[in-house]
Protein backbone atom coordinates (compact mmCIF):
# COMPACT_ATOMS: atom_id res chain seq x y z
CA UNK A 1 0.00 0.00 0.00
CA UNK A 2 1.54 3.29 -1.00
CA UNK A 3 1.13 6.49 0.77
CA UNK A 4 0.44 9.28 -1.26
CA UNK A 5 1.12 12.70 0.86
CA UNK A 6 1.11 16.05 -0.28
CA UNK A 7 1.89 17.29 2.74
CA UNK A 8 5.30 15.37 2.68
CA UNK A 9 6.49 18.83 0.83
CA UNK A 10 7.00 20.00 4.39
CA UNK A 11 10.27 18.00 4.31
CA UNK A 12 11.62 18.83 1.09
CA UNK A 13 13.67 21.85 0.85
CA UNK A 14 14.63 23.84 -1.53
CA UNK A 15 18.62 23.96 -2.18
CA UNK A 16 20.51 26.39 -3.85
CA UNK A 17 20.32 24.46 -7.45
CA UNK A 18 19.87 21.29 -6.01
CA UNK A 19 16.43 18.65 -5.82
CA UNK A 20 16.56 15.48 -5.66
CA UNK A 21 17.12 12.54 -7.93
CA UNK A 22 14.06 10.77 -10.16
CA UNK A 23 13.90 7.20 -11.85
CA UNK A 24 14.07 7.17 -15.20
CA UNK A 25 11.04 7.01 -17.33
CA UNK A 26 10.62 5.37 -21.02
CA UNK A 27 10.95 7.26 -23.92
CA UNK A 28 6.89 7.84 -25.69
CA UNK A 29 7.43 9.14 -28.62
CA UNK A 30 10.36 9.71 -31.44
CA UNK A 31 12.81 12.67 -31.02
CA UNK A 32 12.59 15.72 -32.80
CA UNK A 33 14.77 17.75 -34.83
CA UNK A 34 17.19 19.81 -32.41
CA UNK A 35 15.47 23.61 -32.33
CA UNK A 36 18.01 26.46 -33.67
CA UNK A 37 19.45 29.39 -31.46
CA UNK A 38 17.31 32.47 -31.15
CA UNK A 39 19.47 35.66 -31.25
CA UNK A 40 16.75 37.35 -29.86
CA UNK A 41 16.23 34.81 -27.01
CA UNK A 42 20.00 35.69 -26.20
CA UNK A 43 19.71 39.45 -26.10
CA UNK A 44 17.00 39.17 -23.53
CA UNK A 45 18.62 36.14 -20.72
CA UNK A 46 20.82 38.20 -18.49
CA UNK A 47 23.20 37.56 -15.73
CA UNK A 48 21.89 38.58 -12.29
CA UNK A 49 24.39 38.93 -9.91
CA UNK A 50 23.29 39.14 -6.20
CA UNK A 51 25.04 39.54 -2.94
CA UNK A 52 22.95 37.62 -0.39
CA UNK A 53 22.95 38.01 3.49
CA UNK A 54 21.09 34.81 5.03
CA UNK A 55 19.81 34.76 8.34
CA UNK A 56 22.54 32.62 10.61
CA UNK A 57 19.62 30.65 13.04
CA UNK A 58 22.51 29.47 15.24
CA UNK A 59 24.07 33.33 15.93
CA UNK A 60 20.40 35.00 15.56
CA UNK A 61 21.64 38.36 16.16
CA UNK A 62 23.90 38.74 13.35
CA UNK A 63 23.47 37.62 9.79
CA UNK A 64 25.45 34.89 7.56
CA UNK A 65 28.73 36.23 5.74
CA UNK A 66 28.05 37.77 2.68
CA UNK A 67 27.81 35.51 0.06
CA UNK A 68 28.74 36.82 -3.52
CA UNK A 69 26.40 34.44 -6.45
CA UNK A 70 25.54 34.61 -10.12
CA UNK A 71 22.21 32.94 -11.65
CA UNK A 72 20.18 33.98 -14.92
CA UNK A 73 17.02 35.77 -15.50
CA UNK A 74 14.83 36.19 -18.68
CA UNK A 75 13.11 39.50 -19.40
CA UNK A 76 9.29 38.81 -19.83
CA UNK A 77 6.61 41.69 -20.22
CA UNK A 78 5.69 44.35 -18.12
CA UNK A 79 9.29 45.61 -17.85
CA UNK A 80 10.25 42.84 -15.53
CA UNK A 81 13.32 40.30 -15.28
CA UNK A 82 12.15 36.68 -14.01
CA UNK A 83 14.23 34.30 -12.40
CA UNK A 84 14.27 31.62 -9.21
CA UNK A 85 13.88 32.68 -5.59
CA UNK A 86 17.20 31.42 -4.52
CA UNK A 87 18.93 33.33 -6.32
CA UNK A 88 17.55 36.45 -5.39
CA UNK A 89 16.18 35.94 -1.86
CA UNK A 90 17.85 36.78 1.22
CA UNK A 91 19.57 39.77 -1.40
CA UNK A 92 20.71 43.00 -0.22
CA UNK A 93 22.11 43.90 -3.64
CA UNK A 94 21.07 42.92 -7.55
CA UNK A 95 22.54 44.06 -10.45
CA UNK A 96 21.53 42.39 -13.81
CA UNK A 97 23.82 42.37 -17.17
CA UNK A 98 22.84 41.42 -20.43
CA UNK A 99 24.93 39.06 -22.91
CA UNK A 100 26.53 41.88 -25.51
CA UNK A 101 26.45 44.79 -22.42
CA UNK A 102 29.31 46.27 -20.75
CA UNK A 103 27.10 47.96 -17.67
CA UNK A 104 25.29 45.82 -14.69
CA UNK A 105 22.21 47.82 -13.86
CA UNK A 106 20.55 47.48 -10.11
CA UNK A 107 17.54 46.02 -9.77
CA UNK A 108 14.95 45.16 -7.12
CA UNK A 109 13.47 41.87 -5.99
CA UNK A 110 9.31 43.10 -6.18
CA UNK A 111 7.69 39.82 -5.76
CA UNK A 112 8.86 36.24 -4.39
CA UNK A 113 7.68 33.13 -4.28
CA UNK A 114 9.85 30.95 -1.85
CA UNK A 115 8.12 27.40 -2.33
CA UNK A 116 7.71 27.43 -6.20
CA UNK A 117 11.37 29.47 -6.40
CA UNK A 118 9.81 31.80 -8.81
CA UNK A 119 10.98 35.92 -8.12
CA UNK A 120 10.55 39.11 -9.85
CA UNK A 121 12.88 41.68 -10.13
CA UNK A 122 12.51 46.02 -11.69
CA UNK A 123 15.37 47.58 -13.02
CA UNK A 124 16.62 50.94 -11.68
CA UNK A 125 17.17 52.05 -15.29
CA UNK A 126 13.98 50.80 -17.74
CA UNK A 127 15.61 51.90 -20.97
CA UNK A 128 17.13 48.47 -20.28
CA UNK A 129 13.80 47.27 -22.04
CA UNK A 130 14.61 49.39 -25.21
CA UNK A 131 17.05 46.69 -26.46
CA UNK A 132 15.83 43.76 -24.43
CA UNK A 133 12.70 42.37 -25.75
CA UNK A 134 10.35 40.31 -23.71
CA UNK A 135 10.54 36.84 -24.26
CA UNK A 136 7.35 34.97 -25.68
CA UNK A 137 5.95 32.13 -23.48
CA UNK A 138 4.03 28.98 -25.07
CA UNK A 139 0.91 28.26 -23.36
CA UNK A 140 1.39 24.37 -23.37
CA UNK A 141 3.13 21.81 -21.85
CA UNK A 142 5.74 20.67 -23.53
CA UNK A 143 6.02 16.98 -25.15
CA UNK A 144 8.08 14.09 -23.37
CA UNK A 145 11.08 14.21 -26.22
CA UNK A 146 10.03 17.47 -27.36
CA UNK A 147 13.83 19.29 -28.13
CA UNK A 148 14.38 22.21 -26.38
CA UNK A 149 17.33 24.83 -25.26
CA UNK A 150 18.57 25.81 -22.35
CA UNK A 151 19.87 29.02 -21.80
CA UNK A 152 22.23 30.76 -19.44
CA UNK A 153 25.27 32.03 -17.03
CA UNK A 154 26.22 28.58 -15.35
CA UNK A 155 29.84 28.90 -13.42
CA UNK A 156 32.75 27.93 -15.54
CA UNK A 157 32.55 30.98 -17.95
CA UNK A 158 31.39 34.66 -18.68
CA UNK A 159 29.22 34.76 -21.61
CA UNK A 160 25.86 32.48 -22.32
CA UNK A 161 25.66 29.38 -22.25
CA UNK A 162 23.48 27.40 -24.58
CA UNK A 163 22.90 23.67 -24.06
CA UNK A 164 20.65 21.01 -26.25
CA UNK A 165 18.76 18.15 -24.99
CA UNK A 166 15.04 17.06 -25.05
CA UNK A 167 11.82 16.43 -22.40
CA UNK A 168 12.06 13.32 -20.32
CA UNK A 169 9.17 13.62 -18.23
CA UNK A 170 6.45 15.86 -16.60
CA UNK A 171 5.33 15.41 -13.41
CA UNK A 172 3.53 17.04 -10.39
CA UNK A 173 5.92 17.26 -7.36
CA UNK A 174 6.40 18.78 -3.95
CA UNK A 175 8.54 21.84 -4.77
CA UNK A 176 9.45 23.06 -0.97
CA UNK A 177 7.21 23.56 2.12
CA UNK A 178 3.68 23.81 1.51
CA UNK A 179 4.22 23.74 -2.33
CA UNK A 180 3.68 21.58 -4.84
CA UNK A 181 3.57 22.29 -8.97
CA UNK A 182 3.97 20.51 -12.26
CA UNK A 183 7.87 20.11 -13.01
CA UNK A 184 9.72 19.33 -16.41
CA UNK A 185 12.22 17.07 -16.41
CA UNK A 186 14.96 17.64 -19.45
CA UNK A 187 18.60 16.60 -20.26
CA UNK A 188 20.16 19.68 -21.46
CA UNK A 189 22.78 20.29 -19.17
CA UNK A 190 21.88 22.58 -16.35
CA UNK A 191 24.83 23.34 -13.72
CA UNK A 192 24.90 26.27 -11.11
CA UNK A 193 24.45 29.69 -12.58
CA UNK A 194 21.52 28.56 -14.96
CA UNK A 195 19.32 28.55 -12.39
CA UNK A 196 16.02 30.93 -13.29
CA UNK A 197 16.97 31.06 -17.07
CA UNK A 198 14.76 30.09 -19.99
CA UNK A 199 14.31 26.87 -21.77
CA UNK A 200 13.11 27.45 -25.31
CA UNK A 201 11.74 25.78 -27.68
CA UNK A 202 12.06 27.66 -31.06
CA UNK A 203 11.87 30.90 -30.27
CA UNK A 204 9.29 30.19 -26.66
CA UNK A 205 9.98 29.87 -23.41
CA UNK A 206 8.68 26.60 -21.97
CA UNK A 207 9.76 27.10 -18.42
CA UNK A 208 12.95 28.42 -16.34
CA UNK A 209 15.27 26.47 -15.04
CA UNK A 210 16.09 25.92 -11.64
CA UNK A 211 17.52 22.73 -10.30
CA UNK A 212 19.66 19.64 -11.00
CA UNK A 213 18.90 16.41 -9.29
CA UNK A 214 21.94 15.29 -6.82
CA UNK A 215 24.46 12.69 -7.95
CA UNK A 216 23.06 12.12 -11.49
CA UNK A 217 23.90 13.77 -14.61
CA UNK A 218 22.07 15.45 -17.29
CA UNK A 219 19.08 15.38 -15.02
CA UNK A 220 17.54 18.82 -15.23
CA UNK A 221 14.76 20.51 -13.64
CA UNK A 222 12.20 22.94 -15.07
CA UNK A 223 8.75 25.51 -13.51
CA UNK A 224 7.27 25.50 -16.98
CA UNK A 225 5.28 28.12 -18.14
CA UNK A 226 2.00 26.91 -16.20
CA UNK A 227 3.40 27.61 -12.75
CA UNK A 228 5.21 30.76 -14.27
CA UNK A 229 1.09 31.98 -15.22
CA UNK A 230 -0.01 31.21 -11.81
CA UNK A 231 2.51 33.29 -10.02
CA UNK A 232 2.07 36.29 -12.26
CA UNK A 233 -1.15 36.34 -11.55
CA UNK A 234 -0.78 35.87 -8.01
CA UNK A 235 1.29 38.63 -7.57
CA UNK A 236 -0.52 41.27 -9.65
CA UNK A 237 -1.78 42.99 -6.48
CA UNK A 238 1.89 43.04 -4.99
CA UNK A 239 1.37 40.27 -2.85
CA UNK A 240 2.26 36.46 -3.08
CA UNK A 241 -1.00 34.41 -1.33
CA UNK A 242 0.32 30.90 -2.31
CA UNK A 243 -1.37 28.12 -4.57
CA UNK A 244 -4.55 26.56 -3.07
CA UNK A 245 -3.65 22.98 -1.91
CA UNK A 246 -5.78 19.74 -0.86
CA UNK A 247 -4.12 18.77 2.46
CA UNK A 248 -6.05 15.17 3.03
CA UNK A 249 -3.38 12.76 3.01
CA UNK A 250 -4.57 10.09 0.69
CA UNK A 251 -3.32 6.36 -0.24
CA UNK A 252 -3.47 4.10 -3.50
CA UNK A 253 -6.20 1.97 -4.03
CA UNK A 254 -4.45 -0.66 -6.13
CA UNK A 255 -4.33 -3.09 -3.07
CA UNK A 256 -7.13 -6.20 -3.61
CA UNK A 257 -7.42 -6.35 0.41
CA UNK A 258 -8.01 -3.05 0.83
CA UNK A 259 -10.40 -2.41 -2.41
CA UNK A 260 -12.62 -5.93 -0.91
CA UNK A 261 -12.54 -4.52 2.71
CA UNK A 262 -14.11 -1.31 1.55
CA UNK A 263 -16.65 -3.48 -0.30
CA UNK A 264 -15.94 -1.56 -3.83
CA UNK A 265 -16.80 -2.60 -7.06
CA UNK A 266 -14.62 -3.22 -9.37
CA UNK A 267 -15.87 -0.91 -11.71
CA UNK A 268 -14.69 1.88 -8.83
CA UNK A 269 -11.37 3.78 -9.05
CA UNK A 270 -9.89 6.42 -7.11
CA UNK A 271 -7.79 7.05 -4.03
CA UNK A 272 -8.83 6.52 -0.75
CA UNK A 273 -8.94 8.91 2.19
CA UNK A 274 -6.19 7.96 4.66
CA UNK A 275 -6.41 10.86 7.44
CA UNK A 276 -8.62 14.30 6.64
CA UNK A 277 -7.24 17.31 7.25
CA UNK A 278 -9.52 17.82 9.85
CA UNK A 279 -11.61 15.41 12.23
CA UNK A 280 -14.64 17.94 13.25
CA UNK A 281 -18.28 16.73 12.32
CA UNK A 282 -18.47 19.10 9.48
CA UNK A 283 -15.69 18.34 7.78
CA UNK A 284 -16.83 16.78 4.24
CA UNK A 285 -13.98 14.79 3.84
CA UNK A 286 -13.96 11.15 6.22
CA UNK A 287 -11.73 8.01 6.63
CA UNK A 288 -12.21 5.91 4.11
CA UNK A 289 -13.95 7.62 1.50
CA UNK A 290 -12.71 7.07 -1.88
CA UNK A 291 -12.29 9.72 -4.19
CA UNK A 292 -12.71 9.01 -7.51
CA UNK A 293 -13.09 12.78 -8.98
CA UNK A 294 -11.92 15.82 -8.65
CA UNK A 295 -13.80 18.68 -11.07
CA UNK A 296 -14.83 16.32 -14.10
CA UNK A 297 -11.38 14.78 -14.10
CA UNK A 298 -11.94 10.97 -13.47
CA UNK A 299 -9.14 9.93 -10.92
CA UNK A 300 -7.24 6.61 -10.76
CA UNK A 301 -6.19 3.67 -8.31
CA UNK A 302 -2.92 5.68 -8.17
CA UNK A 303 -4.31 8.73 -8.10
CA UNK A 304 -3.34 10.32 -11.19
CA UNK A 305 -5.00 11.92 -13.51
CA UNK A 306 -4.68 12.18 -17.50
CA UNK A 307 -3.35 15.57 -19.00
CA UNK A 308 -3.14 13.70 -22.54
CA UNK A 309 -3.18 10.05 -24.24
CA UNK A 310 0.76 9.81 -22.96
CA UNK A 311 0.84 11.85 -19.53
CA UNK A 312 -0.62 11.61 -15.87
CA UNK A 313 0.37 13.24 -13.12
CA UNK A 314 -1.07 13.59 -9.64
CA UNK A 315 -4.68 14.43 -9.09
CA UNK A 316 -3.68 17.39 -6.65
CA UNK A 317 -2.21 19.03 -9.74
CA UNK A 318 -6.28 19.69 -10.60
CA UNK A 319 -6.75 21.22 -7.43
CA UNK A 320 -5.38 24.89 -9.16
CA UNK A 321 -7.53 24.71 -12.13
CA UNK A 322 -10.75 23.68 -10.23
CA UNK A 323 -10.68 25.28 -7.14
CA UNK A 324 -13.50 28.30 -6.34
CA UNK A 325 -14.18 30.16 -3.72
CA UNK A 326 -11.56 28.52 -1.17
CA UNK A 327 -12.80 25.14 -2.12
CA UNK A 328 -12.34 22.34 -4.33
CA UNK A 329 -15.32 19.61 -6.24
CA UNK A 330 -14.65 16.26 -5.40
CA UNK A 331 -17.11 13.19 -6.12
CA UNK A 332 -15.97 10.65 -3.68
CA UNK A 333 -18.03 6.67 -2.38
CA UNK A 334 -18.92 6.54 1.17
CA UNK A 335 -20.20 3.02 2.08
CA UNK A 336 -21.50 2.50 -1.12
CA UNK A 337 -23.08 6.05 -1.92
CA UNK A 338 -21.43 8.14 -5.02
CA UNK A 339 -21.79 11.43 -3.20
CA UNK A 340 -20.34 14.80 -4.42
CA UNK A 341 -18.71 17.32 -1.62
CA UNK A 342 -17.01 20.61 -1.65
CA UNK A 343 -13.41 20.18 0.33
CA UNK A 344 -11.82 23.40 1.37
CA UNK A 345 -8.60 24.41 0.13
CA UNK A 346 -6.13 26.69 1.73
CA UNK A 347 -2.20 27.40 1.43
CA UNK A 348 0.82 26.07 3.13
CA UNK A 349 -0.26 23.82 6.23
CA UNK A 350 1.15 25.93 9.59
CA UNK A 351 3.50 24.39 11.02
CA UNK A 352 5.08 24.46 14.67
CA UNK A 353 8.46 24.46 13.26
CA UNK A 354 7.98 26.77 10.27
CA UNK A 355 10.10 27.61 7.63
CA UNK A 356 11.52 31.46 8.07
CA UNK A 357 10.35 32.18 4.31
CA UNK A 358 13.00 35.31 3.80
CA UNK A 359 12.53 36.24 7.19
CA UNK A 360 15.35 36.71 9.88
CA UNK A 361 14.49 34.78 13.20
CA UNK A 362 13.87 36.68 16.22
CA UNK A 363 15.93 36.14 19.35
CA UNK A 364 16.64 37.35 23.31
CA UNK A 365 19.48 37.12 25.09
CA UNK A 366 19.02 36.49 29.11
CA UNK A 367 22.34 37.00 30.79
CA UNK A 368 24.32 34.25 29.09
CA UNK A 369 21.48 32.73 27.18
CA UNK A 370 19.87 33.44 23.70
CA UNK A 371 16.68 32.20 23.13
CA UNK A 372 15.05 31.84 19.71
CA UNK A 373 12.10 30.48 18.26
CA UNK A 374 12.81 26.91 16.37
CA UNK A 375 12.51 27.45 12.62
CA UNK A 376 13.34 24.45 9.84
CA UNK A 377 16.47 26.13 9.02
CA UNK A 378 17.63 25.87 12.63
CA UNK A 379 17.18 21.88 12.44
CA UNK A 380 20.00 21.78 9.82
CA UNK A 381 22.62 20.85 12.36
CA UNK A 382 20.74 17.82 13.18
CA UNK A 383 19.32 16.77 9.63
CA UNK A 384 22.64 15.43 8.50
CA UNK A 385 23.43 14.02 11.53
CA UNK A 386 21.76 10.78 11.86
CA UNK A 387 23.81 10.36 15.55
CA UNK A 388 22.47 12.96 17.12
CA UNK A 389 18.88 12.84 15.38
CA UNK A 390 18.55 9.66 16.93
CA UNK A 391 19.47 10.77 20.41
CA UNK A 392 17.32 13.96 20.05
CA UNK A 393 14.36 11.52 19.51
CA UNK A 394 15.27 9.15 22.18
CA UNK A 395 15.27 11.88 24.61
CA UNK A 396 12.11 13.11 23.28
CA UNK A 397 13.25 16.28 22.44
CA UNK A 398 9.96 18.28 20.43
CA UNK A 399 12.59 19.23 17.42
CA UNK A 400 12.44 15.66 16.82
CA UNK A 401 8.70 14.30 17.98
CA UNK A 402 6.58 17.45 17.19
CA UNK A 403 8.48 18.35 13.55
CA UNK A 404 5.20 17.85 11.67
CA UNK A 405 2.75 19.40 13.84
CA UNK A 406 0.97 22.10 13.87
CA UNK A 407 0.84 25.16 16.71
CA UNK A 408 -1.88 24.71 18.89
CA UNK A 409 -3.43 26.53 22.31
CA UNK A 410 -0.49 25.49 24.26
CA UNK A 411 2.32 25.85 21.26
CA UNK A 412 2.36 28.46 19.05
CA UNK A 413 5.82 27.93 17.87
CA UNK A 414 9.03 25.94 19.94
CA UNK A 415 11.00 28.07 21.63
CA UNK A 416 15.15 26.74 21.60
CA UNK A 417 18.39 27.75 23.46
CA UNK A 418 20.14 28.68 19.78
CA UNK A 419 23.05 29.33 20.97
CA UNK A 420 25.72 27.98 23.07
CA UNK A 421 25.95 29.68 26.37
CA UNK A 422 27.77 32.59 26.97
CA UNK A 423 31.03 31.73 29.32
CA UNK A 424 29.62 32.89 32.54
CA UNK A 425 29.98 31.70 36.34
CA UNK A 426 25.94 32.22 36.06
CA UNK A 427 25.68 28.79 34.55
CA UNK A 428 28.70 27.16 35.74
CA UNK A 429 27.94 23.58 36.78
CA UNK A 430 25.22 23.15 34.10
CA UNK A 431 25.55 21.33 30.72
CA UNK A 432 24.62 23.24 27.59
CA UNK A 433 21.62 23.75 26.48
CA UNK A 434 21.73 23.90 23.06
CA UNK A 435 19.04 22.73 20.92
CA UNK A 436 16.92 22.39 23.71
CA UNK A 437 13.42 23.18 23.81
CA UNK A 438 11.81 25.19 26.66
CA UNK A 439 8.82 23.76 28.46
CA UNK A 440 8.67 25.91 31.39
CA UNK A 441 9.12 29.19 33.23
CA UNK A 442 8.93 28.87 37.16
CA UNK A 443 6.11 26.51 36.61
CA UNK A 444 4.30 28.52 33.92
CA UNK A 445 4.07 26.25 30.19
CA UNK A 446 6.02 28.73 27.47
CA UNK A 447 3.40 29.09 24.48
CA UNK A 448 6.15 31.34 22.30
CA UNK A 449 8.91 33.36 22.30
CA UNK A 450 6.89 36.38 23.08
CA UNK A 451 5.51 34.67 25.82
CA UNK A 452 9.09 33.20 27.03
CA UNK A 453 10.03 37.35 27.03
CA UNK A 454 6.75 38.53 28.95
CA UNK A 455 7.39 36.28 31.55
CA UNK A 456 10.78 36.97 32.55
CA UNK A 457 10.12 40.78 31.93
CA UNK A 458 7.06 40.09 34.88
CA UNK A 459 9.11 37.24 36.67
CA UNK A 460 8.85 38.57 40.56
CA UNK A 461 10.98 35.70 42.20
CA UNK A 462 14.39 36.22 43.23
CA UNK A 463 15.20 32.62 41.45
CA UNK A 464 14.55 31.49 37.45
CA UNK A 465 13.23 28.09 36.97
CA UNK A 466 13.85 26.98 33.67
CA UNK A 467 12.29 23.76 32.94
CA UNK A 468 13.09 22.08 29.21
CA UNK A 469 10.86 19.64 27.11
CA UNK A 470 12.90 16.06 27.39
CA UNK A 471 13.17 12.61 29.05
CA UNK A 472 17.12 13.39 29.91
CA UNK A 473 18.73 16.82 31.35
CA UNK A 474 18.83 19.13 33.99
CA UNK A 475 16.17 21.90 35.30
CA UNK A 476 18.00 25.29 35.52
CA UNK A 477 18.11 27.18 38.92
CA UNK A 478 19.40 31.06 38.07
CA UNK A 479 19.61 34.30 40.19
CA UNK A 480 16.92 36.44 38.32
CA UNK A 481 18.90 39.85 39.23
CA UNK A 482 22.01 38.36 38.57
CA UNK A 483 20.75 37.25 35.32
CA UNK A 484 20.01 40.69 34.59
CA UNK A 485 22.30 42.78 35.61
CA UNK A 486 24.73 40.56 33.91
CA UNK A 487 23.61 41.07 30.31
CA UNK A 488 24.92 44.50 29.33
CA UNK A 489 28.24 43.22 29.85
CA UNK A 490 27.97 40.18 28.30
CA UNK A 491 26.41 41.78 25.46
CA UNK A 492 29.18 44.07 25.24
CA UNK A 493 32.29 41.17 25.49
CA UNK A 494 30.33 39.31 22.29
CA UNK A 495 29.96 42.32 20.22
CA UNK A 496 25.97 42.16 20.14
CA UNK A 497 24.37 45.60 19.48
CA UNK A 498 20.86 44.74 20.97
CA UNK A 499 19.18 42.29 23.64
CA UNK A 500 16.59 41.07 21.39
CA UNK A 501 15.17 41.31 17.83
CA UNK A 502 12.80 44.79 17.31
CA UNK A 503 9.71 42.26 18.24
CA UNK A 504 11.17 40.57 21.45
CA UNK A 505 12.30 43.98 22.68
CA UNK A 506 8.97 45.51 22.61
CA UNK A 507 8.12 43.23 24.47
CA UNK A 508 10.54 43.99 26.95
CA UNK A 509 10.34 47.27 26.93
CA UNK A 510 6.49 46.97 27.10
CA UNK A 511 3.92 47.38 29.97
CA UNK A 512 5.00 44.63 33.41
CA UNK A 513 1.76 43.16 34.75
Amino acid sequence: MKIVRLAAAAAIALASCTLHAQEASPATAPPTAAPSVSPAVENSVVKIFSTLRRPDPFKPWTKATPQDITGSGVVIEGKRILTNAHVVGYASQVQVQASQDGDKVGATVVAIARGMDLALLKLDDESFFDKHKPVRRTSVLPDVREAVMAYGYPLGGTSLSVTKGIVSRVEFVPYGYGSAGLRVQIDAPINPGNSGGPVIDGDKMIGLAFSVAANAQNIGYVIPNEEVELFLRDVADGRYDGKPLLLDDVQTLENPVLRRYLKLDRSVDGVVVHRPYRSDAQYPLKEWDVITRIGDYPVDDQGMVKLGPNLRVRFQYRVQQVARDGKVPLTIVRDGRTMEVQVPVAGPRPLLIPPLEGSYPPYFVYGPIVFSRATAEYLSFINRNAPLLNAFGFNGNPLVTRRGDEPDAQHEELVVVSSPFFPHKLVAGYSNRFGSVVESVNGVPVRSLRHLVALLRDLKDDLVVLRFDQRLGETMILPRQAMVDATDGILQDNGIRSQGSPDMMAVWNGKKS
